[in-house]
C-alpha cells in the first residue's frame, strides 16, 4: 500500500521535482521538466512507475529530514539489527549541466541487505519501453518512439534487467555506500564508479542551497518554517524560463474517492504573482524579476484588443490546449478521474489582472523598473479592463458551474486599476488615468452596493448572493478596505462563524447535492485560506488569537515542514503537493504576525 500524501518529501533541480516517501521509494516524478509526462507515478497507479530503494530490516522505523537550509533529503530506517541512510538530491546547473537524480545509500550501523528496483513507465504509463544493460553497472530504458527521452541508470553495484526493470540485491557493511544516478546521458561513462564524484556533487548542491537561503532578509520568529516554505517555493520555479508552477503533482485529490482531481504542474498567473510577492518579502528579488520578465513576454503575445493574459501556461509559455483523463490510472485512494492538462485555461478569470498588477507594482518599486514596452502593454490592459470589468467570470476557484459576478474578481479589478494609477503617478508614466480613476471608483461603488448583505452583515461570494467566501479575506490584505472598517470587522466575524473549523478555514461550504460549483463531492479546508484568516486577525488587533492559530496551523505541516493544498477531517493532507499557494500564504502571515508582535513588545 502506497504511503499517504503527507508521508513524502520533495527534491528538485529547478527543472523538475520528485516525491520521496518515508520508506525511500520515489513515488512521483516527471521527466525532464515539471510539466513533462511522468516516469514514476505509483502514488496514483501502482503500475505507473516507481524507484524503490530500501533496506531489508526487520521491524525498522522510518525518519526523514532535510539537511538544514537545503533541499537535500536524508531518509533513515532504524532497527535493532541496523541503521540505513539514503541521501537524495538533484544536481543543479550550471555546475552540473546534465540533469541528474542522485541516490546514495549507506549502512550507518550493522551489515545491511538492500534492494533496488528502478521501474520507469513512460508517457504516463501509456507507451512501452525496452530495458537493456550497456555494462553491468548501467541500464538503459528506451521508450517506444522518439517523443520521450531515454533514461540511463548508473550504479556502483551490478544491476540486472528483469521484465523491463533494473533490480539488484546487495549488502553493505558499516560505513559502506552505494550510489545510483538517473539521467538521460547516452553513453557508458559511469560517475558512480568515481570515488569523489558523489561527495563533490553533494557538497556543491548543499552550497548552492545554503548560499540561496543566506540571501534571505527574514530573520524573525518562525525562521525555520518560513525558510522551509521559501525553499519549497524555489523548487517550484523554473531556472530556465523564470516561470513558477502551482504544485509539483497532478491528480492528488481534494476529496478522496471523488472527482476533484486536477493537474497543477503549470504556471498559474495568479499563484505565480503571489509567489513574486513572497519572494520579494524574503529578499529573493532575482526570482521575482525573472518571473516579471517572463510575464512581460506573455503580455506581448496578447492580440490587439484582447490585452488579457491566459489563466495558466506551460512553464515555457505555451498554451495548455487539452484536459485529458488517464483512464488506466486508478487514482490515489481510488480518486478518479486522474486528469492531465487543465480546462481552466479556457476560463475567464478577471481577478488575475489584479494579482499581476500588484506584482508588477511591487517589482517596479523593489526589483527592476518597468520598461517602456512593458508599460505600454500594462496601459493597454487597463484600457481593456475599463470596458470589461463588469463581466461574469469563473474567478479564483475556477468553478465549473457557470460564470457569475464574483466579489473576488471585482476586488482584484479594483486592485489592478489602483496599482496602475499609482504606478502612472509615481513614475510619471502616460496613460488614460482619468478613465482608470473613474472605473476604479465605479468598481468600488458596485462592490459596496451589490456585494454587501445586510442580512448576513458581510460581503458575499457573488452579486446579491447569500454565500460567504474565504477569498474575501484578501480584501484588507490587498488594501481594498481598512482593517478596522465596520463592514470588514463584521465580515471577518462572519468568516469565523461560518467557515472556521478549529484553526482551519473552508474556502466556501460545499453542500452535498448542491453542485453549485459544477462538481460533486466534498473537500477539505483550504490551508492558504487558514493563513489568510490568521493575517486578518493579526491586522484587526487580535494578536493573541492570531498567534495561537498560526502555531496550531504549523503543527499540521508534515514531518519535513511541507503542506499540500487542503487538510482533511483527520488532519490528512489532500490535493496536490507541495502547494505553492499554501506556502506563500504561510510566509505572508508569519511575517506580518512577527512584525506586529515585535511592535507590541516595543510598546510594552
Amino acid at each position: 500500500m502506497k504511503m499517504a500524501i503527507e508521508n513524502h518529501a520533495v527534491i528538485g533541480d529547478l527543472r523538475t521535482t520528485a516525491l520521496v516517501a518515508l520508506n525511500g521509494s520515489i513515488d512521483f516524478m516527471c521527466w525532464p521538466r515539471f510539466d513533462s509526462p511522468s516516469i514514476f507515478a505509483s502514488l496514483l497507479e501502482e503500475s505507473a512507475g516507481v524507484f524503490e530503494l530500501s533496506p531489508v530490516l526487520d521491524g525498522g522505523r522510518h525518519t526523514q529530514f532535510y539537511v538544514p537550509d537545503t533541499n537535500i533529503l536524508l531518509t533513515r530506517t532504524l532497527s535493532h539489527s541496523g541503521v540505513s541512510e539514503i541521501s537524495d538530491f538533484m544536481t543543479l546547473a550550471p555546475d552540473y549541466p546534465e540533469q541528474r537524480l542522485v541516490r546514495r545509500v549507506k549502512a550507518v550501523r550493522g551489515a545491511i541487505r538492500f534492494r533496488i528496483r528502478c521501474a520507469p513507465r513512460f508517457d504516463y504509463a501509456r507507451i512501452t519501453h525496452e530495458a537493456y544493460a550497456l555494462v553491468d553497472n548501467i541500464v538503459m530504458f528506451q521508450p517506444a518512439g522518439s517523443a520521450h527521452p531515454a533514461l540511463r541508470l548508473c550504479s556502483s553495484i551490478p544491476l540486472k534487467v528483469v521484465d523491463g526493470e533494473a533490480v539488484a540485491e546487495f549488502t553493505l557493511n558499516i560505513n559502506e555506500t552505494a550510489t545510483f544516478t538517473l539521467d538521460s546521458v547516452p553513453n557508458t561513462d559511469n560517475i558512480c564508479l568515481e570515488e569523489r564524484w558523489t561527495a563533490d556533487a553533494f557538497k556543491a548542491t548543499a552550497i548552492y542551497w545554503r548560499d540561496w537561503v543566506a540571501r534571505s532578509t527574514y530573520h524573525g520568529r518562525w525562521h525555520d518554517q518560513i525558510t522551509r516554505s521559501t525553499l519549497a517555493l524555489k523548487l517550484l520555479t523554473s531556472s530556465e524560463f523564470g516561470s513558477m508552477i502551482a504544485a509539483a503533482t497532478f491528480g492528488l485529490p481534494e476529496d478522496p474517492g471523488g472527482v476533484r482531481n486536477w493537474d497543477y504542474r503549470y504556471c498559474w498567473i495568479r499563484d505565480a504573482s503571489f509567489m513574486v510577492y513572497a519572494f520579494m518579502k524574503t529578499g529573493h528579488t532575482e526570482e521575482a524579476t525573472a518571473f516579471i520578465r517572463w510575464l512581460h513576454d506573455r503580455r506581448m503575445e496578447a492580440q490587439p484588443g484582447e490585452a488579457r493574459l491566459r489563466v495558466l501556461y506551460g512553464i515555457d509559455g505555451r498554451k495548455i490546449t487539452t484536459e485529458t483523463e488517464l483512464l488506466h490510472f486508478s487514482g490515489y485512494r481510488d480518486s478518479r478521474p486522474v486528469r492531465i492538462g487543465n480546462a481552466a485555461e479556457d476560463q475567464l478569470q478577471l481577478d488575475i489582472i489584479g494579482e499581476v498588477m500588484d506584482a508588477i507594482y511591487h517589482a517596479d518599486r523593489h526589483c527592476e523598473r518597468l520598461s517602456w514596452e512593458a508599460w505600454r502593454s500594462v496601459a493597454d490592459g487597463m484600457d481593456w479592463l475599463c470596458t470589461n470589468w463588469n463581466m461574469p467570470d469563473e474567478s479564483i476557484w475556477e468553478v465549473r458551474g457557470g460564470r457569475r459576478h464574483f466579489l473576488f474578481s471585482r476586488v482584484m479589478c479594483w486592485v489592478a486599476l489602483d496599482r496602475a494609477i499609482r504606478l502612472s503617478e509615481e513614475r510619471a508614466l502616460p496613460g488614460r488615468t482619468a478613465v482608470w480613476v473613474r472605473e476604479r471608483n465605479a468598481i468600488y461603488q458596485d462592490i459596496q452596493e451589490n456585494f454587501w448583505s445586510e442580512q448576513l452583515q458581510s460581503y458575499v461570494q457573488y452579486r446579491k448572493g447569500d454565500t460567504i467566501d474565504a477569498s474575501c479575506l484578501l480584501m484588507p490584505l490587498m488594501g481594498f478596505i481598512g482593517d478596522q472598517d465596520p463592514r470588514w470587522q463584521s465580515t471577518l466575524k462572519a468568516v469565523g462563524e461560518h467557515l472556521l473549523d478549529d484553526s482551519h478555514v473552508y474556502r466556501y461550504h460545499v453542500r452535498i447535492g448542491d453542485n453549485e460549483d459544477g462538481l460533486t463531492g466534498l473537500e477539505g479546508t483550504f490551508t492558504m485560506c487558514s493563513f489568510w484568516y490568521i493575517e486578518c486577525l493579526a491586522r484587526s488587533g487580535d494578536l493573541l488569537m492570531a498567534r495561537f492559530l498560526f502555531e496550531k496551523m504549523l503543527s499540521y505541516a508534515n514531518h519535513v515542514g511541507l503542506f499540500s493544498e487542503e487538510i482533511g477531517p483527520a488532519g490528512e493532507h489532500l490535493g496536490n503537493f507541495p502547494q505553492a499557494f499554501t506556502h506563500l500564504a504561510l510566509i505572508r502571515a508569519g511575517q506580518y504576525l512577527d512584525l506586529a508582535l515585535s511592535r507590541e513588545d516595543k510598546r510594552n
